[in-house]
């Protein structure tokens, strides 16, 4: 995370020895996770991906001590296994961690205790106290702390800018906050549905892995220490439990397969599921063809790619990441009807589906039908204001239309739900000498532009007096 670096947070004042408030919390958390967006080359931007973990997160998030609590999921692409909370309830895995969890209900153990780290407020307890004099120097130490946590290989210069002796000793939490974080954690996946075995197995096998590697254990070990003492209540806990077989998600399966294709060459990948498919040798069929589906639409065989397609579909699969790539295959063969019938269909079954709505916006605008794009953008809007790949789509789509006001007011909340302030006020500059707004256009964007000016100089204001 070589871009999380204090200077790039918003400036919170003087806030002498305080506690941090859930606002600002969220405001810091926002704040790294856009830094995050922007910087982070392994940030994962998979929208498929991103809707698994958004709905696997949901449904431990409803079964925590914060039901109501707002979190954020995300991945980070790195086959070391680790997992970490930020600020705000923003909660990133690594890649590795899915694909070495065995069950959904081991990464449902990783995710549950993250989780609690959140709802108990860890974080901003660990560094409060140490009774640092300012917001601004917790903020600088947090973000020295979460790079490390979140790629202990780039956390160098985070590190140096802040106190490198203090950060270290910080990078584990406390044994009684992870002591606690097992036990929140451990009632989340009990009343989640998962089974409550699979967090002591996955830190068991984790710790199995520390003793063969020696002195290089997992990442996710050496932030989150595990004692004999821990793995023993964990293991204890689940002992007197019912036995509960709970299967894995279809979705689970196939992000998994995702990833794993996504992680090696597309011709290594297609001869990999074909040999798993001649010799009957996979634990799910469907995950199998899908995976094979998606290697081959990489390797730019768009035929194969419908083949196999067309053998996934015979399995009557219900999955929106299924209904996805079919509808990706067709516009790579350029049959944007179908796509976009594709498109269609599969959101009356799953609205929810991030990937789906972008998937569809884009065939849209692909086949030219920009003002339908338009209509249906702006009802998406309507349910979610603060999703900024839509403004992105929007401002692309009004510039096919040589429609420039419009553009450049999409493209101001493009940024400004990004953090990028200064960006977002040149937008709506360049929006005011467009030209070809209306009366009502044209005050909007004035309006706005007030706004976002007044935050420039209050941000201003408080640096100059922090300074």
């Amino acid at each position: 995370m070589p871009g999380a670096r204090a200077d790039d947070l918003p400036d919170l004042g003087e806030s002498a020895r305080a506690d941090f408030s859930p606002q600002i919390e969220r405001k810091i958390g926002e704040s790294i996770m856009n830094e995050i967006r922007l910087r982070e080359p392994s940030y994962v931007d998979d929208e498929e991906i991103n809707d698994y973990l958004r709905q696997f997160g949901a449904r431990l998030v409803a079964a925590s001590s914060d039901p109501g609590g707002s979190f954020h999921f995300f991945a980070i692409r790195d086959h070391t296994v680790n997992a970490f909370a930020m600020f705000g309830g923003f909660i990133g895995v690594n890649t590795g961690t899915l694909l070495t969890a065995q069950s959904e209900s081991e990464l449902a153990g990783v995710m549950a205790h993250e989780i609690s780290h959140v709802t108990q407020n860890h974080l901003a307890r660990q560094i409060a106290k140490e009774k640092q004099n300012t917001i601004a120097s917790m903020i600088a130490m947090a973000v020295g702390i979460l790079a490390a946590r979140a790629n202990s290989q780039v956390a160098g210069a985070a590190i140096a800018s802040a106190q490198a002796g203090t950060i270290q000793s910080q990078l584990a939490y406390s044994r009684d906050f992870e002591r606690e974080a097992d036990r929140f954690g451990y009632q989340t996946l009990e009343k989640s549905g998962f089974d409550v075995r699979g967090m002591g197995d996955f830190f068991e096998r984790l710790q199995k892995a520390g003793r063969v590697y020696e002195n290089n254990a997992p990442v996710y070990l050496r932030s989150h220490p595990m004692t004999v003492e821990r793995l023993s209540d964990m293991q204890n806990r689940a002992y007197d439990a019912p036995y509960r077989q709970v299967p894995n998600s279809l979705d689970f399966l196939l992000a998994r397969a995702r990833l794993r294709t996504q992680a090696g060459s597309a011709k290594e990948m297609v001869a990999e599921y074909e040999t798993q498919l001649r010799e009957k040798k996979t634990p799910s069929e469907t995950a199998t063809r899908y995976g094979l589906s998606y290697a081959l639409l990489k390797a730019k065989d768009v035929a194969g790619a419908q083949r196999e397609m067309d053998a996934l579909k015979a399995l009557k699969p219900a999955s929106a990441m299924v209904d996805g790539l079919a509808a990706e295959i067709r516009v790579a063969a350029g049959d944007l009807q179908a796509a976009q019938a594709g498109y269609r269909d599969a959101l009356q079954r799953y609205p929810q589906s991030r990937a789906l709505v972008y998937g569809y916006a884009e065939a849209l605008y692909s086949g030219r039908q920009y003002e339908p794009a338009l209509r249906f953008i702006e009802s998406q809007l309507q349910l979610t204001l603060s999703d900024f790949k839509l403004y992105g789509l929007q401002a692309k789509t009004y510039a096919a239309l040589g429609k420039r006001l419009q553009q450049h007011r999409a493209q101001a909340e493009f940024y400004m739900l990004q953090g990028q302030l200064g960006p977002a006020v040149e937008q709506l500059q360049f929006a005011q000498k467009a030209g070809d707004g209306n009366f009502y256009e044209q005050s909007a964007v004035d309006a706005r532009l007030r706004e976002l000016r007044k935050q420039q100089q209050e941000e201003a204001r408080q640096k100059r007096n922090n300074g």
